[in-house]
């Protein structure tokens, strides 16, 4: 059985300034602070002798090469990405970055952000651009009917507000 994996699909190249802040100070955390402490825990630990059999030594190799991976990832990913700092000029649809209140048929109301692949977090209430909902949401208007096939089957909901700017809650 081979190692191979195909190449993931790559997600949206739109990120918000808080989304690029914050994968910014990851690369920076990374490269600056983690990396060297994690490279001096593995010199001292190369300095006790057998390596084969050294769990910091080991570990810290592993952490290392970790660390350079999701390094080299970012770095190639935040060149490729495109800030949106403006919002839409038609405020009463909705576009990358919009809150939005939605409401399923139980009367059940949600708030979502939406927001690029790379910083969303549903339990934060971001909801990645490229996910189902988000996709069934973007250009609609408030009282809109919107349908998404969820594993448990066809799910219907209203959109009942859309706000631009910071949280409306």
């Amino acid at each position: 059985m081979s190692r191979y994996r195909p190449p993931r699909q790559r997600g949206s190249r739109y990120i918000t300034p808080e989304g690029e802040r914050a994968l910014r100070e990851e690369l920076r955390q990374l490269w600056k602070v983690e990396r060297p402490q994690v490279t001096q825990t593995v010199h001292e630990a190369a300095k006790n002798g057998d390596r084969s059999e050294n769990g910091d030594y080991i570990y810290g190799k592993k952490r290392l090469r970790e660390i350079d991976s999701r390094v080299r990832f970012l770095s190639k990913r935040l060149d490729e990405l495109t800030v949106v700092d403006e919002f839409p000029s038609d405020r009463e649809r909705v576009f990358f970055g919009a809150w939005v209140s939605i409401e399923d048929e139980d009367g059940n109301e949600s708030h979502y952000r939406i927001v690029g692949p790379d910083e969303f977090d549903v339990s934060s209430g971001k909801l990645s651009m490229d996910s189902p909902l988000a996709k069934a949401l973007l250009g609609k208007r408030v009282d809109d009917e919107i349908s998404v096939t969820a594993p448990t089957g066809e799910k219907l909901y209203y959109i009942t507000a859309i706000h631009y700017g910071h949280s409306p809650r």
